[in-house]
C-alpha cells in the first residue's frame, strides 16, 4: 500500500495515510478514462435542436397552381422543402444523447483517474478541512498553503456545509462529496484535495463494486 503524508489546513504534517493499491495503485488506463468522459459529456447535451417538416412550418396548405398545362413543374403547397420557407427534411429532433457504461467501467476509471492523480503528485490529504466561517476569501488563502494550484476537486463529507457555501464562488476550485467524485470533474482540476475520511469513503465505494 502507498503511503501519503497527512496534513493539516496550515500544511503541517500530522501522520501518514495508507492508501489501497486496488484504487489509489493502478495502471492508468486512458482509453477507458475517454470512454467514460465522453460517455458523462453526452449525457450534458440537452438534445433539444428542432426544425420543422413541412407539415409543421406556417403556410397555406392549397396547391400553387394547377397540375397540367402550365409548363412547369408539377407542386403542391408552397410548404414543400423545395420551396424558400418551406419545411426542412430529414432535419433533427429533440433527442438524448445520453449512455451509461456499465458499473466495472465506471469504477475502473475513477479508480484509475484517482491513480493518476496520486502518480503525478497532484493528491493533497488533509486530516479535516473545518473552517471558522462561510468565507470564501478564508478557503482561497487555505487552498494558496495547501499548495492546491490554480484549480483544485475539494472531498469531504456531505454535511461540511461551511466548506461547501465558502467553495461555491470560486471559478476554479470546486467542491464534492465522496459519493459525487467523478472522472470528468478528477481530470479537468489540477489538484485532489482530500480529507482522511473522504479518502476512505473513495476506497470504500470502489472496492464494493
Amino acid at each position: 500500500m502507498a503511503k501519503i503524508p497527512v496534513y493539516n489546513l496550515r500544511r503541517e504534517s500530522v501522520g501518514e495515510l495508507e492508501l489501497s493499491d486496488d484504487v489509489f495503485g493502478r495502471e492508468v488506463n486512458e482509453g477507458l478514462l475517454y470512454e467514460i468522459v465522453k460517455a458523462q459529456l453526452a449525457s450534458k447535451r440537452s438534445g433539444t435542436a428542432k426544425t420543422k417538416n413541412r407539415a409543421e412550418v406556417s403556410g397555406s396548405t392549397k396547391k400553387i397552381y394547377k397540375q397540367k398545362g402550365t409548363g412547369s413543374a408539377r407542386h403542391g403547397d408552397r410548404n414543400a422543402p423545395n420551396f424558400v420557407g418551406g419545411g426542412q427534411v430529414h432535419g433533427p429532433v429533440p433527442r438524448s444523447y445520453a449512455y451509461r457504461p456499465n458499473r466495472k467501467q465506471r469504477i475502473g476509471a475513477l479508480a484509475s483517474a484517482l491513480s493518476m492523480k496520486l502518480k503525478e503528485g497532484r493528491l493533497v490529504v488533509v486530516d479535516t478541512f473545518e473552517l471558522a466561517d462561510v468565507k470564501t476569501k478564508a478557503l482561497a488563502g487555505v487552498l494558496d498553503v495547501l499548495k492546491a494550484g490554480k484549480s483544485s476537486l475539494i472531498v469531504d463529507a456531505r454535511g461540511n456545509e461551511k466548506l461547501q457555501l465558502s467553495a461555491r464562488n470560486l471559478d476554479k476550485h470546486q467542491y464534492l462529496p465522496p459519493e459525487g467524485v467523478n472522472v470528468y470533474d478528477l481530470l479537468r482540476h489540477e489538484t485532489l484535495v482530500l480529507t482522511t475520511s473522504a479518502a476512505q469513503a473513495l476506497v470504500a465505494r470502489c472496492l464494493t463494486a
